[in-house]
């Protein structure tokens, strides 16, 4: 009986602890319900912008608030969490929910004090601080505040938060940390297993072993996340050996040192991401191989050469393996053998050579190869045939931007689980044999492009119902565009541009495009209708030289029902014709960003009233544009960057675009006498005014605005001095082609990211700046046709002009010995350019450019050089172009040898100097040399026959010297004419006419003693004695039988005479 009381006692204990539990589980507290509805009034709602930020990060974004109403149980509301017993809120998860506004200190957040986890990641709390009333959740153990635009500087009083667990911050990125902070915050939170601090401003913070001493939490750390941080110091032994740590991740950080000789521990660290980092000599330490539970090892960009370390065998336990971007050389070791349960592997961005091992088919676990920007070669289905034996799993394959050649590799349709296949930037050629392809009906992304794949494409294919990008710019592709390219199901990405295609676009079935490049080709006939029906559409480029209507105003109508569309390329249309009575037809691009129209003929185009309210990047070059710029230009206040070069604008009127970033009117008629109307527009990074008629000086201002990279003002009529000061941030400077004098100024020296000088064809006055040989990534250096004087005197710097590339200081008056200890420091130009590059046309440039879509401004470099003997103006410089001419000054001495070290140069220039001695041998050396003149000097001795070594030699003058000899013969040698050589007469030899007897001229005897003190022998002057007596004596016969006739009275007598009697009658 008394079992059954307590029993019975039980039941009801537990029942009403349940039903009190359900009681309480049915409301919150009211006064925090009122918090959390008085806080979501000063917040807004607002999801659009995941469509472009946030839409990775937030997939299943939702408005949260949405769900909290007056009335209803708060615990009930999407985002709340409350306690079982107590109804407290102790939850709160707001992440992705498209919040936007400002939590400020007085916040009813802060009165939910019972809170233990707070989720805010990705929404948009714009220029908030981060409030120090955060440190008063002090139940808090999960805080996460990523991704929010929080600013300023962490509150100390977030080292309260003594019972934090997980603290994420990272994404802010104008979120500071100060030391104190830090110390404090490791201090007191003991029980942190989580800290993500990525992208957060930590450049106050050092990690040291001495700070590392007092993280009481060390024990309990798992997760260490400081992804560019800007965090600096020494990592020791003492992160990678805390006990229970298992992911440490420090990206891109680059001030942080990795010194590691010894790690005696038994660590348990799975993750680890040094890159970015640097390592002690370049070498990543051996001590890595007790890290034998490694999963993940990721060390990019970690400047590490020679082989990849062997040791890497003992990590057997690696599923992730990435060395990219580092200068690992040779071929693929047989070490990853052994690690045989990897299964991303990326070497990318090294310089592997050689062909691609067999010994990669025993990772057969391996989904992600990446192999891009090495110098493997061979032809690609001479290692897949091996790969495919054992990897069948592979659904990423990059082997871009090597050297492979050879056929298409049709082995590639066996790899049927793939998702990504990219081949671009090699030599591949033949046949585009996409319907070898047809198994892959999981491949997502297939680029070819950057090749010399020709011919048509297959008219019909199957497979590739799972395509979202295929990339085929930049080949030889020919005749139509084959019907399927437009009708895939899922296509996003078709990109045929810069090829051969003729004919007709076909109708367009694939409505989900959104990229769509065609620009480039030889398309004829009329748009079709079904593009103007793509309603996804946000890139489109339509440039071709053969569509055969013009643009009208019912077309253009069209395309504005592309609502989409953020970038819109058009050119080679016969030209564009709007009607101005429907002016307002042409303001519905209300989401249009990017305008490029090219080479049109524009018809009533500056009298259209356009309205683009978010476009950025306009560019409307080669359109016979003139007078002043179209007032709807300049009312597009949005803009940020503008190209209106290659037309013929005499005005440029009011200025109004302050905010602009980019601006080139280059190649006009512009002949405003005052730029300072740009002295206002502060985010200017690029100035192109080149080749106007602008007059008058050169504002100060202009040259001291704080952001400018690029100041090319080339060949207009500016005058005057150059300003005392540039903008420290200055790229490129190019002044050629002025008429501005004075000296240079030495404040250049503080321009330490400048690349390119120019101020060639100016009235400068100075001796040789060798101050900028401080300048450590100056590329170009051109002073030709100035006033320049005097020797250049070689200060002994450590690395001084170790990256010039081209160097005129060509027809100034320098004089002295040439600087040969510059010359010896030239390093760039002792590194030869690959044929490859050189094939591909990398051009130096700036770097500075605005890409939006498919529309890419970019500023390229230029310069005038002389090269095989003519003045040749190069708009873009391609980096192959290595040359240097001091011609037309007064240098005097001996070549120096050390111009034979320079075996990337393709064009040297000394002519028109005082140079003596013999022709240095060394020249020989330089064998991608393709112009040499060493004319109008007074070089003397052979020349010599290692120059017949210079295969690419294509212009050669050695005339006006004093050479001997004979002419060497063969190879280039064997093509050069007279000119090369005139004016030495001590050469034979052909292409003279002069023959050689044992290299000496037959008609030239040994030089008698007479012939050495007047310079020449006895055969001149016997056959002049000889000629003189027979005229003596002939004049002495007609004297005596005449007389003295008048006429040689007056050619020998008579003006001598007349003369003297003049003199006479001064006296």
């Amino acid at each position: 009986m008394m079992l059954v009381v307590v029993r019975v006692v039980v039941c009801v204990h537990i029942f009403m602890l349940f039903h009190f539990a359900c009681l309480s589980s049915e409301s919150c507290d009211l006064e925090e319900s009122s918090a959390l509805l008085h806080f979501k009034t000063q917040l807004t709602t607002n999801t659009t912008f995941f469509d472009g930020w946030y839409e990775h990060e937030c997939p299943n974004a939702y408005p949260k608030m949405s769900t909290w109403e007056n009335g209803t149980d708060c615990c009930s509301w999407m985002g709340v969490t409350c306690d079982s017993l107590s109804g407290h809120v102790i939850g709160l998860d707001l992440s992705c929910s498209g919040l936007v506004g400002i939590i400020h200190p007085n916040s009813t957040l802060f009165h939910l004090t019972h809170l233990q986890t707070l989720n805010f990641a990705h929404n948009y709390i714009y220029n908030s601080q981060l409030s120090s009333q955060f440190g008063g959740f002090m139940s808090l153990t999960h805080l996460n505040l990523s991704d929010c635009e929080f600013k300023g500087e962490v509150p100390s009083q977030i080292s309260h938060l003594s019972k934090l667990q997980s603290l994420d911050l990272s994404s802010n990125y104008d979120l500071m940390w100060k030391e104190s902070t830090w110390k404090r915050m490791l201090q007191n939170a003991t029980a942190l297993r989580e800290i993500i601090l990525d992208d957060t401003d930590m450049s106050s913070i050092s990690i040291t072993p001495s700070h590392l001493s007092n993280w009481s939490f060390s024990f309990s750390l798992v997760t260490l996340s400081l992804v560019f941080t800007g965090i600096s110091g020494n990592l020791t032994s003492h992160i990678l050996c805390l006990p229970n740590l298992y992911e440490l991740n420090l990206y891109g950080n680059s001030n942080i040192q990795v010194h590691v000789p010894k790690l005696n521990c038994n660590t348990s660290l799975n993750f680890l991401d040094l890159s970015w980092c640097q390592f002690s000599g370049s070498q990543i330490p051996s001590s890595f191989s007790n890290l034998t539970h490694l999963t993940s090892l990721h060390l990019s960009g970690s400047e590490s050469n020679g082989s990849i370390p062997s040791w890497l065998s003992n990590l057997q336990h690696l599923t992730h393996l990435d060395l990219s971007d580092n200068r690992f050389s040779g071929s693929i070791p047989s070490l990853f053998s052994n690690l045989q349960h990897l299964t991303y592997l990326d070497l990318s961005h090294n310089e592997f050579s050689g062909s691609i091992p067999s010994l990669l088919s025993k990772l057969q676990h391996l989904t992600h190869l990446d192999l891009s920007g090495n110098r493997f070669c061979g032809s690609i289905p001479s290692f897949l045939s091996i790969l495919l034996s054992n990897i069948s799993h592979l659904t990423h394959l990059d082997l871009s931007f090597n050297r492979f050649n050879g056929q298409f590799p049709k082995v590639l349709g066996q790899l049927t689980k793939l998702q990504t296949l990219i081949l671009t930037g090699n030599n591949l050629g033949g046949k585009l044999l996409l319907s070898s392809l047809a198994n892959l009906t999981q491949i997502s992304r297939l680029d070819c492009s950057h090749n010399k794949f020709q011919g048509p494409l297959p008219k019909k294919i199957t497979g590739f119902s799972s395509l979202t990008e295929l990339i085929l710019n930049d080949n030889m592709l020919n005749e139509t565009i084959p019907s399927w390219c437009f009708s895939l199901p899922f296509l996003t990405s078709l990109d045929l541009s810069n090829n051969q295609f003729t004919g007709h676009i076909s109708s367009i079935s694939s409505h989900s495009l959104q990229y769509l490049q065609l620009c480039g080709n030889k398309l004829q006939g009329n748009i079709p209708e079904s593009m103007f029906n793509l309603v996804n559409l946000t890139d489109l480029c339509l440039s071709s030289g053969n569509w055969s209507y013009s643009l009208h105003s019912p077309l253009f109508s069209k395309l504005q029902k592309l609502q989409n569309l953020e970038v819109l390329s058009l050119s080679g249309f016969n030209s564009l014709i709007l009607d101005s009575s429907t002016n307002s037809s042409y303001n519905r691009f209300s989401n249009l960003e990017a305008l490029q129209l090219l080479q049109f003929d524009l018809t009533n185009f500056s009298k259209i009233s356009w309205k683009f309210p978010k476009l950025q990047i306009l560019e409307l070059s080669e359109n016979k544009l003139e007078g002043k710029i179209p007032k709807w230009i300049r009312d597009s206040h949005s803009l940020e960057s503008l190209e209106l070069s290659h037309n013929q604008l005499s005005s440029i009127g009011q200025f109004p675009w302050y905010q602009l970033e980019y601006l080139d009117l280059s190649f006009n008629l512009l002949t405003d006498d005052n730029i300072s109307f740009l002295c206002n527009a502060t985010s200017l990074q690029v100035i192109n005014l080149s080749h106007n008629k602008f007059r008058g000086t050169i504002p100060q201002c202009v040259a001291n605005l704080s952001s400018l990279s690029v100041l090319d003002l080339q060949t207009n009529k500016f005058h005057g001095t150059l300003p005392s000061n540039f903008s420290r941030n200055l790229n490129t400077l190019n002044l050629n082609g002025n008429q501005l004098e004075g000296h240079l100024p030495r404040s250049l020296s503080n321009c330490k990211d400048l690349m390119d000088l120019n101020l060639g064809d100016n009235q400068i006055k100075d001796t040789f700046p060798h101050w900028v040989q401080s300048l450590q990534i100056l590329e170009i250096l051109v002073l030709r046709s100035n006033k320049f004087y005097g020797p250049i005197v070689s200060f002994k710097t450590k690395d001084a002009f170790h990256s010039l590339i081209i160097f005129d200081i060509s027809s100034n008056k320098f004089s002295g010995q040439l600087p040969k200890s510059y010359i010896k420091g030239f390093q760039a130009m002792k590194s030869v350019v690959g044929a490859e590059v050189q094939s591909r046309f990398y051009y130096i440039n700036s770097g500075i450019g605005f890409i939006i879509g498919s529309i890419d401004l970019e500023y390229d470099d230029s310069v005038t050089a002389t090269m095989k003997g003519l003045r040749t103006n190069f708009e873009k410089i391609p980096n192959f172009l290595v040359s240097i001419d001091l011609s037309s000054n007064r240098f005097e001495g001996e070549i120096p040898d050390e111009f034979g070290e320079l075996g990337a140069l393709i064009g040297l220039n000394l002519s028109h100097n005082n140079l003596i001695g013999p022709i240095p041998r060394s020249l020989g050396n330089l064998t991608n040399l393709e112009s040499l003149d060493l004319s109008s000097n007074m070089l003397d001795g052979e020349i010599p026959a290692e120059l017949t070594n210079l295969n690419f030699l294509a212009s050669l003058n050695l005339s006006n010297n004093h050479l001997e000899g004979s002419i060497p013969r063969g190879k280039q040698f064997d093509t050069f004419s007279n000119d090369s050589y005139e004016g030495n007469i001590g050469l034979c030899g052909l292409p003279l006419s002069i023959q050689c007897n044992n290299n000496v001229p037959l008609q030239q005897d040994p030089p008698s003693e007479a012939e050495d003190k007047f310079g020449f022998g006895w055969k001149p002057v016997a056959i002049g004695y000889a000629c003189g007596m027979v005229l003596g004596i002939g004049l002495g016969f007609c004297v005596f039988s005449i007389g003295k006739p008048q006429w040689l009275v007056i050619i020998f007598g008579g003006k001598r005479i007349k003369r003297k009697s003049r003199r006479n009658r001064r006296a």
